[in-house]
C-alpha cells in the first residue's frame, strides 16, 4: 500500500501543498514507497540574491517553502530545504540608501556579488557575505531549518561544469525554446536607448531575489547560454567569440576592458549559465519537487515558464511552483531591494516576535498579498494574534486558524523560545513610552495591573517588552511620543464647569480602591454612566447613545489634564504609568 500524504485532515493551504509535494516526489521515485522510512528524501528550494538587503518580500520566497517542508517533516518524512544564495550574480547597480556605499561602487558593477567590497565598516569579506549575514542570523530566529548553498562555491570548485559543458552542447536546443518567447531577436549590438529582451522582468526580478541576467550570449558566432567572467576586470561584459565542443575551448573577448583569451571550458571555473539556463539547471540537478516564485516569473514568457521547458534538456522536470503575492508594508506598494530603506526580516524582528512574524506568512495562501505592520496597526495585529492564542488554549477555534497558530509557534523540531507571560502588546508599548525603559518604573507599573497576581521580574515579559519598547523608539514619530505634565494645568481646571469637576472628583475617590488595569478601566468608562444617572455597571444595551459622547469628551479632559493632549496610550494604562500620587496632582486634587 501506498503512503497516505494526507495529514488525518486538510486544513490549510500548507497541509494542501504537503499533499501533491509528497505524492509528486513518491511519482519521480518510480512508484509509491511501501512505508515512510522508505519514502524519498523530498526537496524544497528558494533562492535568495544578496544583492542588497534581502526584505520581507524576498522573505515569502524562504517561508512558503519552510511551512511545506515543517509539515512534511511532521508527517515524518525526511525534508531538504535549498537556499541557493545566488552570490554569483552580476552586481547590477548601486542600491540607494545603503549606509557606507557611494557612487565608488559603480566600477565594481558587471563582477560577481562576492567580488565586490562590502559597505565600509563592515566586519564581512565582501558584498554578498555582508547583506547574506542578517537574513542567516533572522531565519535562525525564525526557525527556518535549510541547506544553504552558495553559487560561488558551486561554481567556482566545478561542481556544475559536467551541466555548464552539457548546455553549450545542447545550446541550440536551449536557443530554440528562449526563442519561442523572445519579442524580437536580439543582435549582437544593441542600438543607443533600446532596452534588451525582458529588461523589465529582469528588474523585478531582483526584488525576487532571483539572478538579473538575459537569456544568453548572442553574436556573430551565435548563441551561448554561458556567461564567462572577465580574466581581468572579472565583470560579465564578456561576448564569447567562439567554441569547440570537442575540445571544450572557448574564446571571449571582454567589452569592458578589451581583455581577449582563449580557455578550456572542461578546466574553466570563472563564469556561470544564464539566469533562464542556471535556475532549471539546478532544478535537475538537485532534484526539486517544489519551489515558489514570484509574480515576476509567472507571466507569459518569464524565467519560469521558459525554465519549465529547458528542464527537459538536462532530464528533469518541473517542480511545483506556486505564485506568491508581494508584501507590502503598511501601505507602502511593493519592495524592491534595488531601492534602499525596505524593511527586512532583521527589521521586523526587532519589533515583533517571531511567532507573529511566521503566523502572518503561514495565515494567507502564497498568492494572497499582506502587509506587515510597523505603524500603530501593530498592535491591532497583536491584539488579534493574542485572541487567537486564547481561542486555542479553550479549544474555541476553527481548523485553518488552527493549524496557522501550530505553525506560527513552533516546527517539527519543537517550539520557539516565547514570552513568558505575554501581556498586551500595546500595554507593554505604553509602558515603554511612559517610562522611556526605566526598568524599574516599567516593573512598579506592570505590577499594578493585576494585583493579585502581580509580575516580579520584567523576564516573564520578555522578549515582548523588548520588542514593543523597540518599536516605540523607532517607529513612533517624537511628536505622538507621551510625555507626562509635570505640573498640573491650572487654567483648564479653573476652567471647568461643576459637571467636569464632578467627574474629576468621581476619579480621585475611586483611584485607591481600583488601582489594576481592570479596576481602572471600570472606573473611567463608568464616571459618565455614573453622572448620567446609570450604574457604573450597566452595558452599552442599557445606555442611550449620548453616554459614548460623554465618554469621548471625558476621556478628552483627562488626556488634556495628564499629558496635554486630546488622545494618547489607553487610560487605565495611562493611569498606572502616572502612579496615584502623580495623578492626584495633576487632576487637581
Amino acid at each position: 500500500m501506498p503512503i497516505v500524504a494526507q495529514s488525518t485532515e486538510t486544513t490549510d493551504w500548507v497541509s494542501r501543498f504537503a499533499d501533491e509535494v509528497i505524492e509528486e516526489s513518491e511519482r519521480r521515485a518510480s512508484g509509491a514507497a511501501k512505508s515512510v522510512a522508505t519514502a524519498p528524501v523530498v526537496v524544497v528550494a528558494s533562492g535568495l540574491s544578496p544583492s542588497g538587503p534581502i526584505h520581507l518580500g524576498n522573505l515569502r520566497e524562504v517561508m512558503t517553502p519552510h511551512l511545506v517542508a515543517d509539515e512534511i517533516r511532521r508527517r515524518g518524512y525526511t525534508v531538504r530545504h535549498l537556499i541557493s544564495w545566488d552570490d554569483y550574480d552580476r552586481y547590477r547597480k548601486v542600491p540607494a540608501g545603503v549606509p557606507g556605499v557611494d557612487d565608488s561602487w559603480a566600477e565594481h558593477i558587471g563582477k560577481p556579488l562576492t567580488s565586490v567590497p562590502a559597505p565600509k565598516g563592515s566586519a564581512y569579506p565582501n558584498w554578498a557575505e555582508h547583506f547574506k549575514a542578517a537574513m542567516v542570523k533572522a531565519l535562525a530566529e525564525l526557525g527556518v531549518e535549510y541547506e544553504g548553498i552558495s553559487q560561488t562555491e558551486q561554481y567556482t570548485s566545478g561542481v556544475y561544469r559536467e551541466q555548464v559543458l552539457f548546455a553549450m552542447k545542447h545550446r541550440g536546443d536551449i536557443d530554440a525554446i528562449l526563442d519561442q518567447y523572445r519579442t524580437k531577436k536580439t543582435p549582437a549590438k544593441k542600438q543607443q536607448g533600446q532596452k534588451p529582451v525582458d529588461e523589465a522582468e529582469l528588474e523585478a526580478a531582483e526584488g525576487s531575489g532571483a539572478a538579473a541576467e538575459d537569456d544568453g550570449s548572442s553574436g556573430s558566432a551565435g548563441y551561448f547560454p554561458y556567461k564567462p567572467y572577465c580574466g581581468r576586470c572579472e565583470k560579465d561584459l564578456t561576448t564569447v567569440t567562439a567554441y569547440d565542443d570537442d575540445t571544450t575551448e572557448l574564446s571571449y573577448t571582454c567589452t569592458a576592458c578589451g581583455h581577449f583569451e582563449t580557455v578550456r571550458l572542461s578546466e574553466f571555473n570563472r563564469g556561470k549559465l544564464v539566469w533562464k539556463v542556471d535556475w532549471p539547471m539546478r532544478w535537475a540537478y538537485e532534484g526539486v519537487v517544489f519551489e515558489p516564485s514570484g509574480v515576476d516569473h509567472s507571466s507569459p514568457g518569464s524565467s519560469f515558464q521558459v525554465g519549465g521547458q529547458i528542464v527537459g534538456i538536462f532530464g528533469g522536470k518541473q517542480p511545483i511552483g506556486p505564485m506568491y503575492a508581494f508584501v507590502g508594508i503598511s501601505g507602502m506598494a511593493k519592495m524592491s531591494s534595488s531601492k534602499g530603506g525596505v524593511p527586512t526580516p532583521a527589521d521586523a524582528l526587532q519589533i515583533m516576535e517571531p511567532q507573529l512574524l511566521r503566523w502572518l506568512y503561514a495565515r494567507r495562501r502564497p498568492n494572497q498579498s499582506f502587509k506587515i505592520a510597523f505603524d500603530q496597526e501593530i498592535q491591532r495585529l497583536y491584539d488579534e494574534w493574542d485572541k487567537l492564542a486564547a481561542k486555542v488554549a479553550d479549544g474555541a477555534v476553527l481548523p485553518a486558524d488552527a493549524a496557522a497558530y501550530a505553525r506560527a509557534v513552533g516546527t517539527a523540531a519543537g517550539d520557539l523560545p516565547r514570552t513568558p507571560r505575554p501581556m498586551p502588546y500595546r500595554t507593554l508599548a505604553s509602558v515603554a513610552d511612559i517610562t522611556a525603559g526605566a526598568e524599574d518604573q516599567t516593573l512598579r507599573i506592570l505590577s499594578e495591573l493585576d494585583p493579585e497576581n502581580p509580575l516580579t521580574s520584567l523576564d516573564e515579559v520578555r522578549p515582548r517588552l523588548d520588542k514593543a519598547e523597540t518599536w516605540i523608539n523607532t517607529q513612533v514619530p517624537a511628536e505622538e511620543r507621551t510625555v507626562v505634565r509635570d505640573e498640573p494645568d491650572t487654567d483648564l481646571l479653573k476652567s471647568l464647569d461643576d459637571q467636569g469637576r464632578e467627574s474629576l472628583r468621581l476619579v480621585l475617590e475611586g483611584l485607591d480602591s481600583n488601582w489594576s488595569l481592570d479596576g481602572l478601566t471600570h472606573l473611567v468608562y463608568g464616571v459618565p454612566k455614573v453622572q448620567a444617572g446609570f450604574s457604573a455597571d450597566a452595558t452599552p444595551k442599557e445606555l442611550p447613545p449620548e453616554i459614548k459622547v460623554a465618554q469621548r469628551t471625558f476621556f478628552a479632559l483627562l488626556y488634556h489634564l495628564l499629558v496635554g493632549r486630546d488622545t494618547g496610550p489607553r487610560l487605565p494604562t495611562l493611569l498606572l504609568a502616572v502612579g496615584q500620587d502623580r495623578v492626584r496632582k495633576l487632576l487637581g486634587a
